[in-house]
């Protein structure tokens, strides 16, 4: 079997909520210039109260014997990456030699080790492996070793809420209502925003804290936002909430910092988000800079990659929760022990967003993500949402 073709193309499609979707943005490492710290979400194009447009991008590798695998959604500037960079590499070659098509697309990009080109990559590896899966007419934690159980449990990721202390209590009581028994909350003040900033963000883990009770675990997102000064004096404060971890700290490139910070820290501290490749996270690792690492399957180098991350940090007994909750880490999860990997993160908001134009939504019910049957990844256009495509050229 040989790959015959490798296809970038776009669908647009419309996106109805109930009033304003995005409520508030997180914390940015951009904000400390007065200029970007108001700045709104620009993630959606509003057509009209209520309705957005949604436009993402996919990628179809196609073969001779007619079996296809998708990737994505995925950026604009991936997709590029995908045409531009990728195609090449793949047309001609075996698709089930995903080892092989990695390594020679890794080794094409040695200015691209981490950032946009390794993005493009991950999309790339996981087309490969829901193509492999339905080649071997099974779901892709099949053939990644699994399933070591039957549902994941999920947490939900709350990204894009209000931070309204009576909004925030009225939505941390109705997840635990649906089953969940973890929620994540996003701050949205930091070292520029003083001792004011501090109390909203103390009290922002009170109205959560009180919302979901003693038996419910409360993350907290600082989306590499904070200091090492700060931190410490936030975990301080925060401690008495018993926060399962704090995420992010700061920049992803300061290794040492987060190693202090933890060393220091009341509350444990988890990162990796922003990371990329078993090297990124085995410095982290090595640094013993996190209580929890967070690679994402869809920028860290697909799943192949983060199967190997995953194998890294179980020597380090340090468990692994990915970013994000794609259909390529719900199969990665599920070819692991729960203690190795115990949760899925759900981003509410995002989700109506991501998995737009799929058939399947792989929802938690009661808190809980059943494991897809059908090979591949699982997951296929709805033909219904995708009638408008555009072929990406460039």
């Amino acid at each position: 079997m040989k790959i015959t073709h490798v296809r970038v193309f776009q669908v647009e499609g419309v996106l109805e909520h109930d009033g304003e979707f995005w409520e508030e943005r997180l914390i940015r490492p951009l904000d400390i210039y007065p200029e970007h710290k108001n700045e709104a979400f620009d993630r959606l194009e509003l057509i009209s109260p209520g309705k957005s447009r949604v436009v993402q991008n996919f990628l179809e590798i196609g073969t001779d014997a007619g079996i296809t695998g998708l990737g994505g959604p995925m950026p604009l500037e991936q997709a590029f990456v995908v045409e531009k960079v990728l195609k090449p590499l793949l047309l001609g070659h075996d698709p089930l030699a995903i080892e092989r098509l990695w390594d020679r697309m890794y080794r094409s990009m040695v200015h691209g080790r981490k950032g946009v080109q390794m993005m493009a990559l991950s999309v790339v590896d996981c087309a490969l492996w829901d193509l492999k899966g339905k080649w071997a007419n099974a779901p892709v934690y099949v053939l990644l070793g699994g399933p070591t159980r039957t549902e994941i449990p999920a947490y939900a990721s709350m990204l894009g809420y209000s931070l309204d202390p009576e909004l925030v209590q009225e939505r941390a009581q109705g997840i635990v209502q649906q089953g969940y028994r973890a929620t994540k909350w996003f701050f949205r003040d930091g070292p520029t925003d003083g001792v004011a900033g501090m109390h909203r963000n103390v009290r922002l883990a009170r109205n959560v804290r009180e919302a979901v009770g003693p038996d419910v675990d409360i993350m907290l997102d600082c989306w590499m936002s904070w200091s090492v000064p700060y931190t410490l004096q936030m975990a301080q404060r925060l401690a008495e909430y018993h926060p399962r971890w704090l995420e992010e700290p700061v920049l992803p490139d300061k290794i040492a910092q987060y190693a202090e910070i933890r060393a220091n820290s009341r509350v444990p501290i988890s990162g990796g988000e922003h990371e990329y490749t078993r090297w990124g996270h085995k410095a982290l690792l090595d640094a013993r800079a996190v209580d929890v690492l967070q690679p994402d399957v869809h920028w860290c180098g697909g799943i192949s990659e983060t199967m190997k991350i995953i194998a890294l940090a179980s020597a380090y007994d340090v468990p692994v929760i990915p970013h994000g909750n794609s259909a390529g880490t719900i199969h990665v999860l599920a070819a692991w022990p729960e203690t190795t990997c115990p949760l899925l993160e759900y981003l509410l908001k995002w989700n109506e967003i991501t998995p737009f134009f799929y058939k399947e939504k792989h929802a938690p019910v009661n808190g809980k993500v059943a494991l897809p049957t059908i090979p591949g990844l699982g997951v296929e256009l709805d033909p219904d949402k995708t009638g408008r495509q555009k072929e990406l050229t460039f």
